[in-house]
């Protein structure tokens, strides 16, 4: 991945606020909420370069997906608690 690009935004502190609470209610940076909102309205204004990365994930990284016989039996299992839970009440 190509290196990021640091900047300094200076923003009206109205704008800031607002971004902050908007990215705090969709769980990201402001920082993050700020690119987000930067490649919605390039993509809107058609000015989206075609060769752009997704936006990077932040945080914990998943856990691996078990294979698909695991992932079955998981999935009866955890249905199977279920029924027998639901009978005992």
């Amino acid at each position: 991945m190509a290196e990021r690009k640091n900047i300094l935004l200076r923003l009206d502190p109205a704008v800031h606020d607002a971004l902050a609470r908007w990215a705090g209610d969709e769980l990201r940076s402001t920082t993050a909420q700020i690119e987000l909102v930067l490649r919605r309205a390039l993509a809107d204004a058609g000015r989206l370069p075609a060769d752009l990365g997704a936006l990077p994930r932040r945080g914990r990284p998943r856990k691996a997906a078990p294979d698909g016989a695991a992932a079955a039996a998981e999935a009866e299992a955890a249905e199977d608690a279920a029924a027998a839970g639901g009978n005992e009440r």
